[in-house]
């Protein structure tokens, strides 16, 4: 099991980065865990991918609103499931939590959590109990107990892996190309290209693919850019240099800066810049998780 961790002495942050060792399903794997902090609202951004969170100190608390986030309608539940979404969810960073977060592939969805990732599209946040069911809760409650990440990880990956072998279901073979074809291209393909690849038409592709993950291959897409516009941005943060986000737009395949504006517009509900003076210290401090940031 390679493990990477990354600390922050004055803000407490710990994370825990792990090889998820589970033939692609899962993407990414952190564990995190901080302390004394000040309560802040955090944007939780749409990605290309699922979001499984167990959280062992406490419930997440959101909303798709700060003010349902801060307030008494807000989102509370210990084990979280996202599907592809469109815009941010909004997260209450508490003084202390402690979890593991994953990013499962969407095309992994009907092995892990027993349904299509379409199927999770309605909510911006899901009961992880209402989908995986009670034994679920019982993982949650036996990593809770334990202690070290290495045996947390191990049992959550082993609980996952158990529910791969039972999974019933497959995904359409042209499904599982136009998004391989999509990642390839790193969001920046054209549909009418994507169609002749995988041998369909444009609209008998998008109702498949829609089907199954939610979304169309135009939105897909375009997720999927903007999470490898959003990686180059961190990048430069975390090496120290500015960002020069019109050479990112060009670099990424874009028509020009607005277009990258907008989208960050769109999935994060501000700009370039501010998103950068809202999440600099979390990001400088290694709080990446689930991918490049934490996405919900």
């Amino acid at each position: 099991m390679a493990v990477e961790t990354g600390q922050n002495r004055e803000a407490s942050r710990d994370f825990v980065r792990v090889a998820p060792g589970l033939g692609g399903m899962v993407v990414s794997a952190v564990g995190y865990r901080t302390q004394g902090l000040t309560p802040a609202l955090h944007r939780g951004l749409p990605s290309p991918y699922l979001t499984l969170i167990f959280s062992l100190d406490g419930p997440v608390t959101s909303g798709v609103t700060p003010e349902q986030a801060w307030g008494a309608h807000a989102v509370r539940t210990d084990i979280v499931v996202g599907g592809l979404h469109q815009r941010p969810a909004y997260v209450i960073q508490p003084e202390h939590e402690t979890g593991i977060q994953l990013a499962l592939h969407p095309l992994a969805a009907r092995r892990l959590l027993g349904l299509p990732a379409a199927a999770l599209t309605d909510d911006l946040v899901t009961s992880g109990t209402d989908v995986l069911g009670a034994r679920a809760t019982e993982i949650h409650e036996r990593m809770r107990e334990q202690t070290g990440w290495e045996e947390r990880f191990a049992t959550l990956t082993s609980y996952l892996r158990a529910r791969a072998a039972n999974g019933a279901g497959r995904v359409r073979p042209e499904v599982g190309e136009a998004w391989a074809w999509l990642a390839r291209h790193r969001g920046a393909g054209r549909l009418r290209g994507l169609a002749e690849h995988v041998m369909l038409s444009p609209r008998r592709l998008t109702t498949l693919f829609r089907a199954e993950t939610g979304l169309s291959p135009k939105q897909a897409a375009r997720l999927m850019r903007f999470e490898h516009a959003k990686a180059r941005v961190v990048r430069s943060v975390v090496a120290g240099t500015a960002s020069d986000l019109a050479r990112v737009a060009a670099d990424c395949g874009y028509y020009d800066h607005s277009h990258l504006v907008r989208d960050f517009r769109q999935y994060t509900g501000v700009s370039p810049t501010a998103w950068l003076a809202e999440e600099c210290r979390n990001i400088q401090a290694g709080g990446q998780r689930g991918g490049e940031q934490w996405e919900a």
